[in-house]
């Protein structure tokens, strides 16, 4: 079983293998990519990752491409 504490969050499951500043840098992106993204269409946060790069908002249906890991809307 994995351990998570307060401290290191979810990457706890990788101990001490990896370095401090590695999982520190893992840490703030799983944070990111787990955070509500609001759709820049419809206003709703109900965007969601499907893919690396793809993120599809289930309320108006629409498709965004952008960062690996959070999709960025594009600018107007």
């Amino acid at each position: 079983m994995y351990s998570h504490t307060k401290k290191v969050g979810s990457i706890g499951r990788h101990g001490v293998r990896v370095g401090r500043k590695a999982r520190m840098e893992m840490r703030k992106i799983e944070d990111k990519r787990k955070e509500e993204i609001i759709c820049h269409s419809c206003g709703k946060p109900k965007i969601k990752r499907s893919a690396a790069g793809i993120g599809n908002c289930k309320a108006c249906g629409g498709v965004f491409a952008g960062g690996a890991y959070l999709p960025v809307p594009e600018k107007k």
